[in-house]
């Protein structure tokens, strides 16, 4: 089961990933947008930082978070949807 800290970063990057998205659709059509391009950059380096953190304390979330120093940690810990469901 998730805790209460995993499950709201979890929620902070979907968040983040939704805006994220939704600023580079709008930057399809007005690419010029300075405010725009400025909000694509604080939450393209938002989610980084999330990212981040939940794949120290909580393991991988995509494939391109894997550490690969010393092991290949992709599947060690559970999925994040088999957290929810035990």
């Amino acid at each position: 089961m998730m805790n209460k800290e995993q499950c709201e970063l979890l929620d902070l990057i979907r968040m983040l990933n939704f805006n994220l998205f939704d600023t580079a659709l709008f930057l399809d059509t007005h690419p010029c947008n300075q405010q725009a391009l400025k909000n694509y950059e604080k939450f393209r380096q938002l989610l980084k930082q999330a990212v981040k953190e939940y794949t120290q304390y909580f393991g991988p979330l995509t494939i391109d978070d894997v550490e690969t120093q010393n092991e290949w940690t992709w599947g060690r810990d559970p999925w994040p949807w088999e957290r929810e469901a035990n």
